[in-house]
């Protein structure tokens, strides 16, 4: 796939710049909670246990959601569907407010998985829609940023409210910033569904998992493994090897992911997939090879620049090219595929590492997570030798 000689497009629509804008008001909400809803379990006399299944209701009601969402955004239009995700994603976090046991909380933290499932696929799925083709990937890169800027900054911002007035006000902000994406679902103009969506094409082509999507999901699998393997895990990992603080981790790795993703989508765009996704898998490999050797903030740091130079390279090529492969409209089933395997690769990586690293060390963990991107690579360059042999053969067929 080479665009470099087509025409220069204007990226930064309104309409880009709001769907952005409103996935950054998404995930600063959604991370609002995640270092303080754990908390709020604690002093309703909850455990361990709870704070553990309050993230697996959310991450299993999500996983199982997405799919169902990117039908319906292919069949009924994607304001409808966003606005219901919204909608129940808003009903979730205000009833916090009133919740009176445990039980209730993770009853609304599944109706929350629900409301992320549908929202997040939706915004994936209309944010391909607003960018131009020649420009897929460096887009995606662009509206990714979003999501880091909210990761790295939210907690902190939970956690100062949580502590200056109480978890009432806390729920009431991020019910707020959520609240405030209804109206801009409404600014935003959003293209109508392509015309090949006609009825004879629907019945043809009309399941929940889109079969092009897989590949590159399998991939983005591969890589949230080890993704989620880290964020489980990381805090207890400075405290076995004796660095105080693994927050610089994430706030390095969180600069550097918002660096590579732009740069990324350009050379995607510009060369394809092979000139990103080779390297970005080694990168991702050497922070893990790093990060397993680290002892001191410094070697913490350089773990974190290559981790964050792979990741933010890889995910958001992984999800252009995912678009790539798909009708228009099929697109909403094939980002609920891939946000399906990214979601089931994050919470099979926190469950596996964390039994893993019960019989060894964190340190041991990080360098068993390079066997999934070793599986990675050459599961990529089998698909490269492929696609190079079927082009040959091709080639001689034609006169």
């Amino acid at each position: 796939m080479n665009n470099h000689n087509q025409k220069k497009t204007s990226l930064w629509s309104k309409d880009f710049t709001l769907t952005s804008l409103s996935n950054l008001l998404l995930f600063f909400s959604f991370h609002m909670l995640t270092p303080t809803l754990p908390v709020f379990i604690m002093s309703m006399n909850g455990d361990e246990l709870d704070a553990g299944l309050m993230l697996g209701v959310f991450v299993v009601a999500a996983l199982f959601t997405r799919p169902f969402a990117g039908r319906a955004l292919d069949r009924m239009g994607r304001r409808k569907i966003l606005l219901t995700g919204l909608l129940a994603f808003i009903i979730s976090l205000i009833s916090l407010t009133w919740a009176l046991s445990v039980g209730i909380v993770l009853l609304l933290r599944a109706v929350q998985g629900i409301g992320w499932g549908i929202t997040t696929t939706a915004y994936g799925t209309i944010v391909s829609d607003l960018i131009e083709p020649s420009r897929r990937a460096e887009g995606i890169g662009y509206y990714g940023i979003s999501n880091t800027i909210g990761l790295a900054t939210a907690p902190l911002f939970g956690i100062w409210v949580m502590q200056q007035f109480g978890f009432a006000p806390l729920f009431l902000t991020a019910t707020a910033m959520v609240m405030i994406n209804v109206g801009l679902a409404w600014l935003i103009n959003l293209p109508s569904l392509p015309a090949d969506q006609g009825s004879t094409e629907k019945k043809k082509d009309d399941n929940l998992i889109e079969r092009k999507a897989l590949f590159p999901a399998l991939l983005a699998m591969f890589m949230t493994i080890v993704h989620g393997g880290i964020l489980s895990s990381l805090t207890l990992f400075g405290l076995e090897v004796g660095i105080v603080n693994v927050g610089w981790f994430f706030l390095v790795n969180a600069v550097f992911i918002v660096l590579a993703r732009p740069v990324a989508g350009k050379i995607f765009d510009q060369k394809g997939h092979e000139y990103i996704l080779i390297p970005g898998g080694i990168s991702l490999g050497l922070g893990l090879l790093l990060l397993s050797y680290a002892t001191n903030v410094m070697t913490l740091t350089g773990a974190a620049i290559f981790y964050g130079l792979g990741f933010g390279s890889i995910q958001p090529t992984l999800q252009a090219w995912t678009i790539n492969r798909v009708s228009p409209h099929r697109r909403g089933a094939a980002i609920g595929t891939y946000f399906s395997a990214f979601d089931l690769g994050l919470g099979t990586g926190a469950v596996l590492l964390g039994l893993i690293a019960k019989w060894t060390s964190y340190a041991v963990i990080y360098r068993i997570s390079i066997v999934f991107m070793v599986i990675y690579g050459l599961v990529y360059g089998l698909y490269l030798i492929n696609e190079k042999k079927q082009a040959i053969s091709k080639n001689n067929i034609q006169p």
